[in-house]
């Protein structure tokens, strides 16, 4: 039974030591002095902000991307033992002693010294040689943009890395589908491509380029695998269904698990609340939650409200009046009914708050018990602070003529007659029987004599308006808008009739409390659409650059300057490699379609296993490429040199694939191979030393005299080469 103590026990393990050198270079080029500049660099002012956020369980709201990104760099500061008490508020700042800088660069660091590694082993899986996976891994190790961006606070490294990995893991997973399908390797590659995937477009929304490639590129081998004859139609279901599960269902479910994350963490109010909508504000602690604190829940005939625009653009505003009346004739001649004005007013006010009146009572309280206003009522809304009705009338609005003004009733014999019924529509109705809820309805008030809608233009007022935005009646001929519903967002219901009395009872706080909290999945998808819809400022930047400046490498990004020494950090790539990496594209497109010209005249050039990897290889790097840069032409914002960074690294993984491709298939002769070896070998050599000379400029901790300067943009730094040559 002990038998097997009488012989050592021996553990065998095949380590490839080209790997781990990789690694470790990797690990070296990106960690050495990571702390170094002890500074605010470029976009770090940007995202050390959110990281803020997170340490104080902020609620904030990013337009750039998912939350998955952000949460990395959020790990880092905590595990650092970061507060948040620091002001990011310029680039260049020192860090304060408190700030453990390691730490927040750490994961952005080890990413991009992962993806060296990941390179080689990614052209191995494409059945390439070992020469050409050290190559296009020596590649991503020396290429000077990689080096800085990952060296930083910033997400393009982390976003590279699960690139890469969805890419590895497909291509384990195909290899494995080949000997052992259904087996536990086969599941976990196939698995972690869906991890990978979904966490590259938790990171940035460019991570959904890859995705769709590796979406498609299953579909293509899915249809071969329909094919298979060899396959029962059961084995074919199992197959597609462990695909569909792996490549759609846990990526979706993982996303809304970023967003789940996310929001658990930022349970506080913070500076972004107020574009979400107000049961979006209530459900975070402290800001709204704490002012509708004790609010009544169902509207009722004499209840005082606030009136928040559901649109929120150009800013969120809630609807005001003054006593202030439009001018009696505007600028262009037209003339006015002169009643007091309504408005949109973006700051919480006293003038804000509104009656709403029963038309068949004079009184403006509420009755015991209190009668609820329900879908398709008719309503007054009298003015909390001057008791004016809300009106409008067949009269041009003051800066938008097709609509109607809107106006608080003044009989001053020169206006029109009072028309101040609404019909409410509760727009998210369940029932035609709905009661109008505190924040949780959204309304819209149909002018009954006009069939008007009210509705905020956007526009601003003149100075007589005080800069405000107007409000207007908007025919419903013209189409349904965002800027036509309302909700209430404060509410308390009308005990004194009196006006002084009325006044105070307007700043007093309510009485009754009520949950108004928001399901998950409706907290996700406002989140959802407020990113994709929000507009970030799009103007241009010192260092924006455009699609085609990226490819020549004709742009630079200037990311730190030391404030005594003219040391300094750009983004700046290999020109050697950015231009072979072009080159390579082309060769790769070039050569494909010659092949597939003789191959229809039935003449094939290449063995079918050796035209197979050509293709795979083409579809995974050239398409990784065009997916990840073409889409650029197509958008409207401000574009940096950074982000043809993922595009990049497919085309440094097609480099090497093309080189051998040339020296198998295209050298005919030993000596040709040897003169074209000889030729790659210099090239490489080219590349580092380029790789060198822009050294000072990657980790910025070199002065640099203005003659060294001048090799910035990528033309100089040739001649340069050219002259030391």
């Amino acid at each position: 039974m002990w038998g097997f103590l009488k012989r050592p026990i021996v553990v065998t393990a095949d380590i490839n030591l080209s790997l781990v050198v990789l690694t470790g270079m990797g690990l070296l080029s990106r960690l050495w002095r990571l702390t170094y500049p002890r500074a605010v660099v470029f976009d770090e002012v940007y995202y050390g902000q959110y990281i803020s956020f997170y340490m104080k369980r902020i609620f904030f709201l990013d337009d750039s991307g998912p939350p998955f990104g952000h949460m990395v760099l959020a790990l880092g500061g905590y595990l650092g033992g970061f507060d948040g008490h620091f002001l990011w508020n310029r680039i260049g700042a020192e860090y304060s002693s408190n700030v453990p800088v390691w730490s927040l660069r750490l994961l952005p660091a080890l990413a991009g010294a992962l993806s060296v590694p990941m390179a080689y082993q990614i052209v191995l899986e494409l059945h390439f040689s070992h020469c050409a996976a050290m190559g296009a891994a020596l590649l991503m190790l020396i290429e000077n943009a990689l080096i800085t961006q990952s060296r930083l606070m910033l997400l393009e490294s982390v976003l590279i890395f699960f690139n890469l990995l969805a890419v590895l893991s497909y291509l384990k997973f195909f290899n494995c589908q080949k000997h052992s399908p259904f087996s536990l390797s086969w599941w976990f590659w196939l698995t972690l491509t869906g991890v990978a995937c979904s966490c590259a477009v938790g990171i940035k929304y460019m991570g959904m380029f890859t995705y769709m490639l590796m979406l498609a590129v299953a579909a293509v081998h899915a249809w071969h695998l329909i094919g298979d004859q060899t396959l029962s139609n059961v084995c074919v279901f199992c197959h597609l269904l462990a695909r569909a599960v792996a490549l759609l269902v846990i990526p979706v479910v993982l996303y809304l698990l970023f967003f789940y994350v996310h929001l658990i963490l930022l349970f506080r109010s913070g500076p972004h609340d107020q574009i979400m909508s107000s049961a979006f504000q209530a459900s975070l602690e402290g800001g709204l939650a704490r002012i509708t604190q004790g609010q009544p829940l169902e509207v009722a005939f004499g209840s005082q409200v606030t009136l928040r625009n559901v649109f929120g653009k150009p800013v969120p505003c809630w609807l005001h009046s003054h006593q202030d009346t439009y001018p009696m004739i505007y600028e262009n001649g037209r003339g006015s009914s002169h009643q007091q004005q309504v408005t949109c007013y973006p700051f919480k006010d006293v003038n804000n708050w509104w009656i709403v009146k029963d038309p068949g009572r004079h009184q403006l309280v509420v009755s015991s018990p209190p009668r609820p206003v329900r879908h398709g009522d008719m309503v007054q809304l009298v003015h909390g602070m001057t008791t004016r009705s809300l009106n409008t009338h067949d009269v041009a609005a003051p800066l938008s003529p097709h609509s109607q003004e809107v106006s608080c009733y003044i009989d001053y014999n020169i206006s029109m007659p009072a028309q101040n019924l609404w019909r409410l529509e509760i727009v998210n109705r369940g029932s035609d029987t709905d009661v109008w809820k505190t924040i949780l309805s959204e309304v819209r008030f149909v002018h009954v004599n006009t069939s008007a809608v009210l509705k905020l233009s956007g526009a601003h007022l003149p100075d007589w308006g005080y800069r405000q935005l107007e409000i207007v009646g908007e025919k419903l001929s013209r189409g349904y808008h965002e800027s036509m519903v309302w909700n209430v967002e404060e509410h308390r219901y009308g005990a004194s009739q009196e006006q002084r009395e009325r006044e105070r009872e307007l700043q007093s706080p309510a009485q009754v409390d009520v949950s108004r909290n928001l399901s998950f999945m409706a907290r996700f998808l406002e989140l959802q659409w407020r990113m994709l819809a929000l507009r970030s400022d799009d103007s241009e930047h010192k260092y924006s650059s455009s699609p085609l400046e990226w490819v020549t490498l004709d742009t630079n990004i200037a990311y730190w300057l030391h404030p005594r020494t003219s040391a300094q950090i750009h983004l700046l790539g290999n020109i050697v490699i950015w231009i072979s990496g072009s080159l390579a594209l082309a060769i790769y497109a070039l050569l494909s379609s010659w092949y597939l010209l003789r191959r229809r005249r039935n003449i094939h050039d290449l063995p079918q296993d050796a035209w197979l990897r050509w293709v795979l290889a083409g579809a995974l790097c050239a398409g990784g490429w065009a997916v990840n840069y073409l889409p650029f032409f197509l958008m409207e914002k401000t574009l940096f040199l950074y982000h043809y960074l993922p595009a990049l690294t497919f085309q440094i993984l097609l480099l090497p694939v093309v080189l051998q491709h040339i020296s198998d298939h295209l050298c005919r002769s030993q000596l040709q191979r040897s003169v074209f070896s000889a030729l790659v070998v210099a090239w490489y050599s080219s590349a580092c030393h380029v790789s060198h000379m822009l050294r000072p400029l990657t980790y910025g901790d070199k002065s640099l005299s203005p003659h060294e300067l001048k090799a910035l943009r990528w033309k100089d730094s040739w001649d340069i080469l050219i002259r030391k040559h």
